[in-house]
């Protein structure tokens, strides 16, 4: 019997989710725009099931990976975020694998064209990582998912019996006090607008393409609440403005340029300013090495920790939607409190 559900799809737009669930067969999903055409599926597909005509594979052999890709790529890179880094990826994979029809293409084969991608040197003139054949990975298993839930062009995802490589644990790089005094000091001393930008850093924990992206619209100066739109995992986040970070947002908007609705405009109309060669500029007078402009993220994140701030608190200020990534910071906490248990001991019985 088929059931047809009216439901919405991540970008709102309305879809009509059909499944099909008759006794012997397994059931049959399938979504649609318009609720004519999941009807008429709907209709034909447990007629052909009845009658012993329906077989899933027959589509899986009408069509190439690269047909696959080419879809993916017009229908739905469109409505992501991630699309045009996830290019290089699929163009990749349709060289590697594109003439084999679906049927074809099986998880062993997508494990030995994967360690084929390990073994590529990079720009860096080393290997890949585990990190970036993830991603390769990642991106055409979203398009088999599309395909099977959306197209009915597979019946499964074969990425689903493959294992996600181990990654390593991210970079951690923090401001000592004294790093941090002396790269805000090199960041006042090149403009107003560049100490503001790294205050904010420091102050909210928001990368720089969230602080870039900052309009005047995003921002409530009486409240001092800020809202970064276009975050990384999409997701819409607010994070208080307060103290020394509001007065400067303050002094920004006593000198707004009208003709910008950033809070810091490029010197193009429309977009925001372009500062990597200033920052690291900056840093580099400072005297600070290895440290990047993401690196104030990690600042922020390794102060909240060690002032005691619970990681779930941690996690939503960052905008991290799994703990994971906020516990990687755990351990500074722990040495926060023995640092401090320390400086005690010494002060009580080391006169």
């Amino acid at each position: 019997m088929a059931t047809i559900r009216n439901r919405k799809t991540s970008d709102g737009k309305p879809s009509w989710h059909v499944q099909i669930r008759l006794k012997g067969h397994p059931t049959v999903t399938a979504s649609f725009e318009r609720k004519t055409d999941a009807a008429k599926w709907a209709q034909d597909t447990e007629s052909a099931i009845r009658d012993g005509r329906y077989f899933p594979t027959v589509e899986a052999k009408r069509h190439t990976l690269n047909e696959l890709i080419e879809r993916y790529r017009r229908e739905e890179l469109p409505k992501l975020r991630s699309g045009k880094t996830r290019i290089p990826h699929l163009e990749w994979w349709s060289s590697e694998l594109g003439a084999y029809t679906l049927a074809d293409i099986k998880p062993a084969l997508l494990v030995s064209t994967r360690n084929k991608l390990l073994r590529r040197i990079n720009k860096h003139g080393t290997p890949n990582s585990n990190s970036t054949a993830n991603r390769y990975d990642s991106t055409l298993s979203h398009a088999f998912t599309v395909a099977m839930k959306e197209w009915q062009w597979v019946d499964d995802n074969p990425f689903r019996k493959t294992k996600t490589l181990k990654e390593p644990e991210g970079r951690i790089r923090f401001l000592s006090d004294d790093e941090r005094e002396r790269l805000l000091a090199e960041c006042r001393r090149h403009s107003e607008d560049l100490y503001a930008i790294v205050v904010l850093a420091l102050s909210t924990g928001a990368r720089k393409s969230e602080i870039m992206g900052l309009s005047w619209a995003d921002v409530d100066l009486k409240s001092g609440l800020s809202t970064f739109q276009e975050t990384k995992n999409g997701y819409r986040r607010s994070v208080p403005l307060t103290g020394h970070a509001l007065e400067l947002v303050k002094d920004i908007a006593s000198r707004r340029r009208f003709n910008s609705e950033y809070l810091f405009p490029g010197r193009f109309t429309g977009r925001p300013a372009a500062i990597q060669n200033i920052f690291e500029a900056a840093v580099k007078r400072a005297g600070i090495e290895d440290f990047h402009f993401h690196d104030l993220r990690h600042s922020a994140a390794s102060y909240l920790v060690m002032a005691g701030v619970d990681m779930r608190t941690v996690a939503e200020i960052l905008g991290h939607r799994d703990l994971k990534m906020t516990h990687r910071y755990a351990h500074l906490s722990r040495a926060h409190v023995t640092n401090a248990m320390d400086k005690l001991n010494r002060a009580i019985f080391e006169k």
